[in-house]
């Protein structure tokens, strides 16, 4: 290939892109091809951010409230729970296990009457398998004696109560009479509220002593709903859990905290798989604009390639002129897009927060999001699958025209010139 440089595959590709006034549709096309390639990385990038943060922030709330395994009884409620609680003690990888019971109750407060999940702890031992002495905005664990109770926040607020003040703990299980079942009612004094994040557990949930939750729901002094069990970490609670159900026979019920919200996540998974399929065809739709682009180079540079051939170019020369220039395409789209997407990811609190203030709404509520604010977290295992399958897909974009061009016929391109 004598007059020919070897370097004129990338020299020529490269002033592909930049095209004359006559070409100037084509220098448009191209633009859109990377503006396109550009936001759909960076918006695959953010609510994929968005959906892991999600995830996280989920499941750190709820181990807030709850323990990573739980073990109830088939039965109903555990008897004899201290022997049971000893046994699952013993197994070397639980660092924390504690009794809990778990009913329904009517609250009455200052401005209203509401329904509350009551659940009875042990304060000393609650706060080996949950964070609410951290979640506690204001009182203490230390002072959840007879007859106090710990509420959400919202709770609180809908109750019209706060640290000090007493709601009235009404439950069904009651004193039979010659009237039928009268509920059981008592007076409690709000010693703390609580703020775990999480809106569903904020507003509807009350913590008392599990002494005046056997006592309010009819239970023996060594009964109790279950048993929640801290591990050293979440991803080993599986297993744990799966060791413990062997250990303590069929006659209990134990489940990790998967297990237990397994239809949540699994809707979270579904929707983070579906909204990557969607904003995938974004990049999708801009690898065609690389297309189209392409074959009207092809057509117009038609001569050009012609004239390439005669001076000894080869096939594979031309085919390597045109995935040159649908590769810078795409990878000037997709670095540009995962520049901006890291960014927006990185500051996505701050720049929502501004658009909040500006325009005086609020994106995220609380009551149907589960939490009142946009996490993110970007997993680098997202932002490399993104980037290389936009890359591949520019490429495989490129080969339909190189192809095209690389069938040029000299002879039938020159023969009227």
């Amino acid at each position: 290939m004598p007059m020919l440089d070897h370097r004129y595959e990338w020299l020529i590709g490269l002033r592909y892109l930049r095209a004359k006034r006559s070409q100037h549709f084509i220098s448009v096309i191209t633009f859109f091809s990377i503006g396109g390639i550009a936001l759909g990385v960076a918006a695959l990038i953010v609510v994929l951010a968005v959906m892991t943060g999600f995830r996280e922030e989920l499941q750190k709330q709820i181990l807030g409230v709850t323990g990573q395994i739980n073990v109830r009884s088939y039965s109903g409620t555990v008897p004899n729970y201290t022997i049971l609680l000893e046994k699952i003690k013993k197994h070397p990888q639980v660092t924390g296990a504690a009794p809990f019971i778990s009913g329904q109750a009517m609250l009455q407060g200052a401005r209203n009457s509401l329904g509350a999940a009551l659940r009875g702890i042990d304060p000393a031992l609650e706060k080996e398998v949950s964070a609410l002495h951290h979640n506690l905005v204001q009182g203490r664990m230390e002072d959840l004696h007879s007859f106090g109770i710990i509420l959400g926040k919202n709770l609180a607020l809908n109750l019209g109560v706060e640290p000090g003040s007493h709601v009235a703990v009404l439950t069904s299980a009651g004193n039979v009479t010659a009237m039928g079942t009268m509920p059981r009612m008592k007076r409690f004094k709000v010693i703390g509220l609580f703020d775990s994040g999480m809106y569903e557990y904020d507003s509807s949930l009350a913590y008392i002593h599990f002494n005046d939750a056997q006592t309010l729901l009819r239970m023996q002094p060594d009964e109790v709903s279950g048993i929640d069990i801290m591990t050293p970490s979440p991803t080993q609670a599986f297993q744990i859990g799966k060791e413990l159900a062997t250990n303590l026979g069929p006659t209990f019920s134990v489940q990790d905290w998967m297990q237990m919200n397994r239809n949540f996540f699994k809707a979270l998974q579904v929707e983070k798989a579906t909204m990557f399929t969607i904003l995938f065809l974004v990049v999708v739709v801009a690898a065609f604009n690389i297309i189209s682009s392409l074959i009207m180079v092809v057509m117009e540079k038609g001569k050009e390639i012609a004239i390439l051939k005669t001076m000894g170019a080869s096939s594979s020369g031309i085919i390597a002129i045109f995935l040159i220039n649908g590769g810078v395409i795409g990878i000037t789209g997709t670095v540009s897009g995962m520049m901006l997407g890291l960014l927006l990811a990185f500051n996505l609190e701050a720049v929502l927060g501004q658009i909040e203030k500006i325009f005086s709404i609020q994106i995220m509520h609380g009551d149907v999001y589960y939490i009142d604010h946009v996490p993110s977290v970007v997993l680098w295992n997202d932002v490399g699958w993104i980037v290389g399958i936009s890359l591949i897909l520019s490429l495989c974009a490129a080969i339909y025209p190189a192809w095209r061009a690389a069938g040029v016929d000299p002879v039938e391109s020159l023969r009227y010139e």
